[in-house]
């Protein structure tokens, strides 16, 4: 009987592993997506001379 159980228990491992290398793998996939659109926001917030863009508040 503690073969069965040893069986039992192992394929619960085995499955739960499966959901956490998945549950990571697409963890890993949201953020790489947020972090280029960081980037992308951030990039189009710059100006030429590398400073941010904070509307007129600077002109004169």
């Amino acid at each position: 009987m503690t073969d069965q159980d040893d069986k039992s228990a192992g394929q619960a491992r085995a499955s739960r592993d499966d959901r956490l290398k998945s549950a990571l793998r697409e963890n890993l996939k949201r953020r790489k997506v947020q972090a280029r659109e960081r980037a992308a926001m951030t990039g189009a917030l710059e100006n030429d001379d590398g400073s941010l863009d904070e509307g007129t508040a600077g002109e004169t």
